[in-house]
């Protein structure tokens, strides 16, 4: 089969408008990552710059052999100085249980009540398949409506304009992570998940699983008093 490579224009105008058609979509593909960042403002910052807030929103990260991904340990490990600290009084952790054998909300509470959360304050979010799915459901599942949002710092813009854009008063801690493949590959993806978030935020779906409303938050924060 004979496959026809594509030509350059061969006038000087045709060339032109290639190149003007290039930016402009490069501009375009950049416009959400700039959106994020703008919309996030002074929202973002450390672990010692948190303010107090009632719940802390930890985002899923992946396993390893059933315990949490060090990316994801890191998270949990911010979100436990955070609630020895006093900052905190309950952990809301969000990630993918849609099936058996993949139970990140489990091995995520597992690993606070090691590193001193009491299980009573932690709540757990099955369904939380992605960055908006987590942020529409803390809000209207669980009645959050204002947080500390821990999520690496590649991520943590994009959850916070999220969470603003479902009604939750957010303030995002990025934690620290080692610059390695991983790092970098999420670093990438977030130019394209950017596009994503921004039509998430205009056209506000809904969660893949929404289901009733949970009272895990009331009662783990009544408990607290």
């Amino acid at each position: 089969m004979n496959i026809r490579r594509p030509r350059l224009p061969r006038t000087r105008a045709g060339r032109r408008r290639l190149v003007q058609a290039v930016m402009a979509g490069c501009v375009l593909a950049l416009l959400p990552a700039t959106w994020l960042f703008v919309s996030t403002g002074d929202r973002i910052g450390t672990t010692a710059g948190a303010p107090r807030r009632e719940v802390a929103v930890v985002f899923g990260a992946g396993l390893w052999d059933g315990e949490p991904s060090p990316y994801l340990a890191h998270r949990l490990d911010a979100a436990a100085k955070l609630y020895q600290e006093g900052r905190i009084e309950v952990v809301l952790v969000t990630g993918d249980n849609s099936r058996e054998d993949y139970d990140e909300p489990d091995a995520m509470r597992a690993y606070l009540t090691e590193h001193g959360v009491p299980d009573a304050r932690i709540v757990s979010d099955y369904a939380g398949f992605d960055t908006w799915d987590s942020c529409v459901r803390a809000k209207r599942i669980f009645g959050v409506d204002s947080a500390v949002l821990i999520s690496q710092g590649f991520h943590i813009r994009r959850a916070v304009a999220l969470c603003e854009a479902a009604g939750v008063d957010s303030y995002g801690v990025g934690v620290d992570a080692k610059h390695d493949v991983t790092w970098y590959y999420g670093g990438a993806r977030e130019i394209f998940a950017a596009g994503k978030a921004a039509l998430d935020a205009v056209f506000e779906p809904d969660p893949r699983f929404l289901g009733p409303k949970e009272k895990g938050v009331a009662r783990a924060l009544a408990a607290a008093k």
